[in-house]
């Protein structure tokens, strides 16, 4: 019986074609692209737009110590914005995460108290703006009578801002995998050590974009200040009335007289959101890296 000897093929090292996606697959790939550049484009129209009105009205003026009819000094709201977004942060940044940890590492799951802070954390966060500028005005300027201040203002800001910032820190510690906790147990640590040390710095870019939010929310934040911060032009002091940015932005624009000088308060309010942003960014990545050593 003869056998045929089988002639040696060449290998085909060639890379395989992918398959060719879907038609509907196609056209939602489209419509995602054009959305994000609609978006993208509305975006850099709106900034192109306030810059272009505002830059050429920005003067040396703006900047005086003492706030005028003629000059429309903003010095005095931008030391304000300041210390007001310092302010509601230091109050609300730390009681929020600390809310987050004690939620997605502690509490019992599915608890009724789990559920009920969950529930009235994300009610909160859908209230109106004037309403908590009442709730404001009754509590911190009539009942407990310290008036209209930064203060109070500061305390209904960080009211506003708590919601957001506690529930997105628990679902960045709840979107860690389980297997980092796992491993650290293995290892000898603690349920401090292993939150603290392993879970938070993995979770830390998420709980940064509720901060950068609160930023945001913070310093354009008008009528809630309107009603317990005031509207006076005088500089920062915690127990006295003082307008933020935002604030003077929109008595500017108010008054019908300083629409220019409104633009170029825009465009430094602008300026000032990007830089606290960028500080939180950076301050937040260090964290994270100090916590990953």
């Amino acid at each position: 019986m003869r056998f045929r000897k089988k002639k040696n093929r060449p290998l085909d090292l060639s890379v395989p074609s992918r398959p060719r996606a879907h038609l509907g697959a196609r056209v939602l790939k489209a419509l995602c692209w054009l959305a994000g550049a609609f978006t993208l484009g509305i975006l850099l129209t709106m900034v192109a737009y306030i810059l272009m009105r505002g830059i050429p009205y920005l003067s040396p003026a703006m900047f005086a110590v003492k706030y005028t009819s003629k000059n429309a000094s903003m010095l005095h709201a931008i030391v304000n914005t300041f210390l007001m977004t310092g302010l509601a942060l230091l109050m609300s940044v730390p009681l929020g995460v600390f809310s987050g940890i004690y939620l997605a590492e502690y509490a019992k799951p599915g608890s009724r108290l789990v559920k009920l802070i969950r529930v009235t954390a994300e009610t909160l966060a859908g209230i109106p703006s004037i309403v908590y500028a009442l709730f404001g005005t009754l509590a911190f300027v009539v009942t407990l009578g310290i008036g209209l201040s930064i203060i109070s203002g500061a305390l209904t800001l960080a009211i506003m801002t708590l919601p957001l910032i506690l529930r997105q820190t628990e679902e960045s510690l709840l979107s860690v995998p389980l297997s980092y906790r796992e491993g650290s147990f293995a290892l000898g640590a603690g349920k401090l050590r292993t939150t603290m040390r392993i879970v938070l710095p993995v979770a830390t870019p998420g709980i940064l974009a509720a901060v950068l939010l609160s930023i945001g929310r913070i310093t354009g934040e008008t009528a809630a200040l309107i009603f317990t911060a005031g509207t006076a032009t005088r500089m920062a002091s915690l127990f006295k009335s003082g307008r933020t940015l935002s604030v003077h932005l929109y008595q500017l624009q108010q008054e019908g007289r300083y629409i220019n000088e409104a633009f170029a308060v825009a465009v430094v309010l602008l300026l000032i959101v990007a830089l606290m942003n960028g500080l939180s960014f950076v301050a937040a990545k260090r964290l994270s890296r100090k916590g990953s050593a």
